[in-house]
């Protein structure tokens, strides 16, 4: 149970604000402009993935569509009423909503914009969405769930402390989450340049020669007869058992893998699979990428996912840098041209192509050199990671009084 300091005035959402639905004018496609004179449409794709303020839209609706809709202004804040709960974002900009959004407005007398997107961020208040959200049984947030949200408020000043000390937390944030895709891209690009031979490393200048799949892979999958049912896929077990939904940022990740027994795992050692082997979908999604990581038990491999295994002229490490690249991309493009695809079959890899360093002393050295870029992104999400966190920390000892600022 919070103690809040006996200063701060508990109140609930609908006693010091207003919370109106948005609309939609319908058929929105007869209201889309691209005149000047056109109102903003805000959507949730205009949302920033990273950061509170909605500052520009993609569309633009008619002044009359504007009159079947919710007007918004700058300092509104406004949350996606489905899909995610209550993601808060403040305005910087006017415009229009429709109905997947919730304007929250006429606050400024009890709290300000900034402390109160911290607010409505907490999982103190993300709590009582989704307990009111349940006990009503309607699984989207409606004003009715938001107006009986209830918080505890400091001083108006005490609040500036508090949004400007938790300001600091999300800048450095939001500049690391810049950093960490400034250097993707300097990555991706690295990746195109020496996978096409676009750029030479250092002390390189070997041939580099033509191959075919067949000529240096051999994919190895899970065949028909072995498919395993549902009470075969276990929470903890003997085996790692990786299918394509474990893929996660060209490696595989645990959190959420399946397991199997021993003997499923002995019935073919074609689709044991050990570290650095390289995993490529073949249903669904098809043409993801991933290699194998350090594994702390044995692993095998789930239907839908084949392992490449190389020969001695193609480095795995190399190929599958070749696969998370372009030549590989627009390979499958064109398997796919003029018709989606869901599977990607052994007779279509045979017409894969692509160029390999003769020497593989280069082909290791260029999967070195996007390795350490690939290290250097991972520790600054991790470091991104970890503020977050201390941020929440920070959050919940602010907002509830437990930590009090002194000016």
């Amino acid at each position: 149970m919070v103690t809040y300091p006996a200063e701060w005035n508990e109140k609930t959402f609908i006693e010091f604000m207003k919370i109106k639905r948005g609309a939609s004018p319908r058929p929105i496609e007869s209201y889309l402009t691209s005149s000047t004179d056109g109102v903003n449409w805000i959507k949730i794709g205009d949302a920033p993935r990273y950061g509170k303020y909605i500052i520009s839209t993609v569309e633009r609706i008619t002044p009359k569509g504007a009159l079947h809709s919710v007007r918004v202004y700058p300092g509104d804040f406004i949350l996606s009423n489905s899909m995610s709960f209550g993601r808060p974002y403040i305005l910087n900009i006017d415009g229009c909503i429709h109905d997947g959004w919730l304007r929250l407005y006429d606050f400024q007398s009890e709290a300000t914009d900034e402390f109160l997107y911290y607010l409505l961020s907490s999982s103190y208040v993300q709590r009582q969405y989704e307990s009111f959200a349940a006990g009503s049984g309607v699984q989207n947030l409606n004003k009715e769930v938001v107006k009986k949200v209830n918080v505890v408020l400091p001083s108006i000043p005490e609040q500036e402390e508090i949004a400007r000390t938790l300001s600091l937390f999300d800048t450095y944030i939001d500049d690391l989450a810049e950093l960490i895709e400034k250097k993707k891209s300097i990555r991706d690009g690295a990746l195109e340049d020496l996978i096409t031979k676009k750029t030479r490393l250092d002390g390189y200048a070997g041939d580099w020669t033509p191959v075919t799949f067949n000529q240096v892979i051999t994919p190895k999958a899970r065949i028909g007869w072995q498919g395993l049912k549902k009470h075969e896929y276990l929470r903890s077990g003997y085996s790692y058992l990786i299918g394509g939904t474990d893929f996660s940022n060209g490696t595989v990740s645990l959190d959420n893998i399946s397991y199997v027994t021993k003997e499923r795992y002995d019935m073919d050692t074609n689709i044991q699979v050990s570290e650095n082997d390289v995993l490529v979908t073949k249903d669904g999604t098809i043409g993801k990428v991933a290699i194998v990581p350090e594994l702390n038990k044995p692993a095998t491999l789930n239907s839908g996912v084949f392992v490449f295994r190389t020969n001695s002229r193609l480095v795995p490490a190399f190929l599958f840098r070749v696969l998370q690249s372009s030549v590989f991309r627009e390979f499958i493009d064109t398997l796919s041209a003029g018709s989606t695809i869901k599977h990607l079959y052994q007779k279509d890899l045979k017409k894969f192509e692509f160029e390999i360093p003769v020497d593989t002393k280069e082909q290791e050295a260029i999967s070195a050199v996007l390795t350490a870029m690939d290290e250097e992104i991972r520790d600054l999400e991790t470091e991104r990671e970890k503020m977050i966190q201390i941020r929440e920390g920070a959050m919940n000892d602010l907002l509830t009084g437990r930590v009090r600022l002194t000016k």
